[in-house]
């Protein structure tokens, strides 16, 4: 299965939990809707919205059992390592953002496909391993946020120590390394 040129997003009927995400994503846009992404962002998110936070934490969890139902992150990218989905399109339902979800493991450092945030981007950092860390604008990030700004462009990059526009894992076995998922939201 490709993802480019695909435009087809979850079906939100089929997959309730995935529909659950979604409504956990707009109570998330309702209460950032007027912030601009960039470094002031990232670190409101990091402090307000963080691990321990309910809306972080069921971000994280619907991910998760995304990954376990085979609707989120299932589309390869390059192979099982680099893994994307579109969860929905940028429709006002969800004040105009898209949400995609992305899966990249790697026990090295590991970039995925170059890319531009013309408005800026809010990633939500899942842990799938405690150890994963996706790097940010600025800097290297566990759980919790990254958000480039409007302009920023990079190639996404990951690490994991042991064997995630305006602004997206299965459990595996000991003989690999356990990633990390990211849930962007963009305009």
């Amino acid at each position: 299965m490709s993802y480019e040129g695909r435009s087809e997003e979850v079906d939100l009927e089929k997959y309730p939990n995935a529909k659950a995400l979604v409504e956990r994503c707009k109570d998330f846009f309702a209460e950032t809707d007027d912030l601009t992404p960039g470094r002031d962002l990232e670190a409101y998110l990091n402090e307000n919205y963080g691990p321990g936070n309910p809306i972080y934490e069921d971000l994280c969890k619907y991910c998760k059992i995304g990954l376990e139902e085979g609707w989120c992150a299932n589309i390869e990218m390059d192979g099982p390592k680099y893994r994307r989905s579109k969860i929905k399109l940028p429709s006002a339902e969800t004040r105009f953002f898209s949400l995609t979800t992305v899966y990249m493991e790697s026990q090295e450092e590991y970039s995925g496909q170059y890319h531009k945030h013309p408005y800026g981007e809010i990633n939500c950092v899942v842990q799938i391993d405690k150890t994963a860390e996706l790097k940010g604008m600025q800097g290297w990030q566990s759980a919790g946020w990254t958000s480039p700004g409007a302009g920023t462009h990079h190639y996404p990059q990951v690490m994991f120590v042991v064997a995630i526009e305006k602004a997206s894992l299965t459990g595996i076995g000991p003989e690999r390394s356990s990633g990390g998922l990211v849930l962007l939201a963009r305009r």
